[in-house]
């Protein structure tokens, strides 16, 4: 179910997570993590972060604006 949008709720849900690896520009081996979100408008989008952004103080605000944009995509 996805959490609405009260007091303390999200527009998307966290539906998985999986850490990857990804050759790097220069040359070497860099980590990340691909989510699966659902939004509020039931959109299913796929986010990729770098290690730095693995925090959850980091992580929300991306989470948020990717699902915010997928569902004003979906209401056009």
């Amino acid at each position: 179910m996805v959490a609405g949008t009260g007091q303390g709720q999200k527009p998307y849900k966290v539906l998985k997570g999986d850490e990857m690896t990804r050759l790097s520009e220069g040359g070497g081996v860099e980590l990340y993590r691909r989510y699966q979100l659902r939004t509020k408008g039931g959109m299913t989008i796929t986010v990729d972060l770098d290690e730095p952004d693995w925090l959850d103080e980091k992580a929300a605000p991306i989470f948020l604006k990717a699902a915010t944009e997928a569902d004003k995509i979906l209401a056009l």
